[in-house]
């Protein structure tokens, strides 16, 4: 095989992937040596760093490999590695080998992108670090160097914002811009946007970019407003490769903010720089932000980040104990997973609890230890959120007799409720379906799984939806 067989493999792929896709990461790619075995032939290709080595063999290399097999008429395997820096390639696992032992759906997480040297952390903005956060060194693009697509979870509920902001990460100034990320507080916001920046700059170390709250964004027009110096504050913010500004819902009420942000962000889309933005709300729903500033916000591309299901909570919490040095057994993790719902940062609380009751008790982790360590925090859920509870509180938002929830009568009016409360009971109580079901007027189980899959599936594609939710689920959380 020669590097004729890579050329007529590009020419498949250019045919059967999008433009954009092909040209951000396949056309750059090296054909390096190719060696034959009595069972087919491995082909090397080479990549710049390890960002890139990740995205395309997650991505593309089962296509890649499919495609170079049927054209040389035998197997061809796959290896990808780093583009040598003093003349010997870097090796990495080959296809199918993950770089990592902990696998999350279907993908594996392997180590992040080098970035540049971190200069000292300053004091975080609510006076405390998590724990176990990643390491929170902050380089002088104000990123925090721990917060990178390698540690960050990857699952349903933060699927298209992740795979989005990969997107951007490899080919900014292009597709989805701007980028506009909204979910709840302890979410994965923050560390996604940080790991576009960190990526980003492991590609271009030259790349001028910038990570900043709006709080601070604020102070900025503040502290220029009253020294007159406008054109430094444009200088700062117009001459950006990339903008990272975390809760833009702060802008609320601030007309000058939003007047020189608006300018910003003009004069940043107008040179193809990109811009990312998080909110605690979609763009339609923020408030006291004028609607030019909105239908641009709205302009790229929304998504939501989502709590993270059962089998992404127990995977954060098993990534989390081992980064700590005591591992979590699944089985405890599964407990945890089921009785934190809300956010990661919740989980983070409450494994810090665990791993503490732990070390001062002197006892291995366990279930038993869990259920002490959180007595608490179990004590108020259990006392907080009933069945009866949610589906009163889900009739008195929708404006339904409390009777609906029980009631043979099948009107959408009716029937959408009485479905998100069943939704609601599945994911916030510990009862099971014909628990539920019994509660909602002597319904089969098959009923109320059908009502849970569905409001689930909506909740993915209705914005609209997904916000009611958050604050049914918000309301019963008191």
């Amino acid at each position: 095989m020669t590097e004729d067989l890579w050329q007529r493999g590009c020419e498949r792929l250019a045919a059967e992937l999008p433009e954009q896709q092909f040209n951000t990461w396949i056309r750059p790619l090296q054909a390096a040596a190719v060696s034959d075995s009595a069972s087919g032939a491995v082909a090397c290709l080479l990549v710049p760093n390890r960002f890139k080595l990740d995205w395309i063999r997650n991505q593309y290399g089962g296509r890649i490999e499919a495609v170079l097999s049927e054209l040389a008429g035998k197997p061809v395997r796959l290896e990808i590695n780093l583009a040598p820096r003093d003349g010997v390639a870097r090796s990495a696992p080959p296809i199918g080998i993950p770089a990592h032992p902990l696998l999350v759906d279907d993908r594996s997480i392997s180590r992040g992108p080098r970035v540049d040297a971190p200069e000292p952390a300053p004091a975080p903005m609510n006076g405390v670090h998590h724990a176990l956060a990643p390491a929170a060194a902050v380089s002088r693009h104000r990123l925090n160097l721990g917060l990178t697509f390698s540690n960050l979870v990857p699952g349903r509920a933060n699927q298209m914002a992740r795979t989005a902001a990969l997107h951007v990460a490899g080919a900014p100034g292009h597709m989805y811009n701007p980028l506009f990320i909204y979910g709840g507080v302890g979410l994965g916001k923050t560390h996604l946007m940080n790991a576009v920046g960190n990526a980003l700059l492991a590609d271009r170390p030259d790349a001028r970019v910038l990570y900043l709250h709006a709080e601070q964004f604020i102070t900025d027009v503040v502290k220029n407003y009253q020294r007159k110096t406008f054109d430094e504050l444009k200088a700062k913010y117009h001459s950006l490769d990339l903008l990272l500004i975390d809760d833009v819902q702060f802008f609320a009420g601030k007309e000058r903010t939003q007047e020189e942000f608006f300018n910003a962000f003009e004069a940043l889309l107008a040179k193809k720089a990109h811009i990312i933005m998080t909110s605690d709300t979609y763009p339609k729903g923020l408030v006291d932000i004028d609607e030019r500033l909105t239908s641009r916000f709205d302009a790229g591309l929304t998504v939501a980040i989502e709590p993270p299901e059962l089998e992404m909570r127990v995977a954060i919490l098993m990534k989390k104990a081992e980064a700590e040095g005591t591992p979590m057994p699944e089985d405890v993790a599964f407990f945890v997973a089921k009785n934190v719902r809300a956010n990661v940062r919740e989980l983070e609380g409450a494994l810090r609890k665990i791993l503490a009751y732990s070390r001062f008790s002197q006892k291995d982790i366990s279930i038993a230890l869990a259920r002490d360590a959180l007595k608490d925090l179990l004590s108020i859920q259990n006392r907080q959120i009933g069945v009866e509870n949610i589906q009163k509180t889900v009739a008195d938002f929708y404006k339904i007799k409390i009777a609906d929830m029980y009631s043979k009568k099948r009107p959408a009016s009716i029937a959408r409720p009485r479905q998100i409360a069943m939704y609601l009971a599945k994911e916030m109580t510990q009862k099971s379906l014909p628990e539920i079901g019994e509660l909602f007027g002597g319904r089969d189980h098959t009923t109320v799984l059908h009502a849970v899959r569905k409001i689930s599936a909506e909740r993915q594609k209705n914005t609209e939806l997904n916000q009611q939710l958050h604050v049914l689920e918000q309301t019963l959380k008191g």
